[in-house]
Parts: structure tokens; sequence; C-alpha cells
């Protein structure tokens, strides 16, 4: 699948100042957007993405918001229905760092890792569509919807039996 909906940034163009990039996705993007969210469909999609590269350290700093709207179905009445998500994420990028070294600090489960850059880029439009996936609801129901479940095996309501009951007949 090719994808359509891409904002690369390198390393050389990456500035010590903060950058602000608006990512809008338009109708054939946001057609690619929901197959990769694998909702109904994606009405909506718009990002704010700033990028930080550090002073002393080899660190970018990226950070930003998503506002997506989308439609999913009701778990509970499977009604497609439209849901505003918002993402506000903070991200850190080791410029320097190797996939190698990565490995390394990532066996510390104490340790804040930060990415690494692939290709000596990355990509804000795929950083931004993570955000949203990271905040989608995994079982979606609209307001107000509640699950009620009325069970054929309730106490009240099965007769009671004695389990040995079958052993008796056996006796005869």
């Amino acid at each position: 699948m090719q994808n359509l909906f891409s904002y690369p940034l390198k390393l050389e163009d990456m500035s010590r100042e903060v950058r602000k990039y608006e990512l809008n996705a338009g109708a054939e993007e946001l057609g690619f957007i929901t197959e990769i969210m694998k909702v109904p469909a994606v009405k909506s999609f718009h990002a704010e993405v700033y990028v930080k590269l550090g002073k002393k350290n080899h660190l970018a700093d990226v950070w930003g918001t998503v506002d997506a709207d989308v439609e999913q179905t009701s778990v509970i009445s499977l009604e497609n229905f439209i849901r505003p998500y918002h993402a506000d994420f903070e991200l850190k990028f080791d410029t320097k760092m190797t996939e190698a070294e990565l490995r390394e600090l990532e066996s510390d489960i104490e340790a804040d890792v930060p990415d690494i850059l692939e290709d000596g880029q990355i990509d804000l439009a795929a950083i931004a569509m993570e955000q949203l996936a990271l905040v989608l609801d995994d079982f979606p129901r609209q307001d107000g919807e509640v699950f009620h479940f009325d069970s054929e095996f309730d106490d009240e309501t099965a007769p009671k039996t004695n389990p040995f009951a079958v052993l008796e007949k056996l006796k005869k």
C-alpha cells in the first residue's frame, strides 16, 4: 500500500528554534488514514506539530496535538456514529543513536528511551497518525449506550437441581 499521507522532516531541516508544522489531510489522504486506522471512516484530520533540535545534546523534541473526527461502529447497537478525538503528545528523538545502542538502552526498564531517526529523518504525519491510533476507543459506543445482559442461568431464574440426581437413577 502506498503511503499517501507523509511529511518527512530531515535532520538538516531541523532547527534549534521551535518550528511549527500544520498537517491537514485531504480527501484522498483521509481514505488512506481510514485504511490504516481500520475504522469505517476518518472524516477530518488536523495536526499541529512542533519540532526543536536540542542545543547541547543530540535530541530533537517533537510535540503537538492531533484532532480528528472518526466514524466508528458501536459495539452495542452496531450503528455507525462520529466521535471527535483529541491527542496531546511529546516525543524525543535521538539524532545520533544507533539501533544497537537503542537495544542496549531498552533492556533498562526504567530508562526514558528516545526514539531514533530512521534514514536521518522523521515522518511527522506518521507520528500524528500514531497518536490518533493510541487514543481511539477499542470498544466504541455512542454516548449513553449501556450494555445489559440477562443470563438464562441466573440463580433466581434457573431451577434448582441436585447434581447427584443422575447418580440416584443409576442405583435403581
